[in-house]
Formats: structure tokens, sequence, C-alpha cells
């Protein structure tokens, strides 16, 4: 958890947004089938995916502080948006258009605790 009050909250703002959000617009490429029944509802959600996923990052690339969300210090919402970075390319984004989200996922990356994750196969 973030020291300071301001960031503690935001992270929970941020935590409940990538559940909620952007961890749905994504999950639409997927399963649709958790809101709708028709093949052609699946169709048209997975299409969407790449506009919604966008309009998230665009969102979340404003409130990165950087290296991390919130500067120099990891809190518990740095692995998830890091998850969702890996995310982005295969759901349609320009991860071009979004420099410090792909910062952040550089600097993930550089951690011993994320590159063991990665050599154990949970991204890829």
């Amino acid at each position: 958890m973030p020291a300071d009050p301001l960031h503690r909250a935001r992270m929970r703002e941020l935590m409940y947004y990538f559940a909620s959000t952007f961890h749905v617009a994504h999950a639409h490429m997927r399963r649709g089938y958790r809101w709708a029944d028709q093949e052609s509802s699946f169709a048209d959600m997975a299409a969407k995916v790449p506009e919604t996923m966008t309009a998230s990052a665009v969102f979340v690339e404003d409130q990165i502080e950087g290296p991390y969300i919130f500067g120099e210090a990891l809190t518990l919402a740095d692995p998830y948006l890091y998850s969702i970075t890996n995310w982005l390319a295969a759901d349609g984004v320009d991860t071009a258009d979004f420099p410090k989200l792909m910062a952040f996922k550089s600097a993930m990356e550089q951690r011993a605790s994320v590159q063991k994750a990665i050599a154990d196969g949970y991204f890829g």
C-alpha cells in the first residue's frame, strides 16, 4: 500500500477500474458467452475490444507517474497492470501510442520476480 493517503485512494480506484472495466473489456474478446447467448453477439463484442481496450489504455496512461504507477514504489496495483499490458497488442491496441504504459511494462520486466514469472511461463 502506498504511504501517501491520496495514492492509497487512487490505487484502490485504479484496481477497481482494472477489474471492472479494463479486464472486462479484454474478456469480451474471448469470453462473450458470459454476457450473451447468441454467437453473433460474441463476434460483435470481440470486434469492439480494440476500441474499448484503447480507451482504457488512454485513461490509465494519464495515471502513471513512472516508473511504476505511483513513482518509485511498487504497489498492489502494479502487478495487475503489468498483466494487462501483456494483453494490449493481442487485443488490437497500438502500444506505440502509450509510451508511459510501455515504459511501465519495461520497468516491471526488470524486476527479478517478474523475470521469474516470465521464465516460469506465466506470461507469453
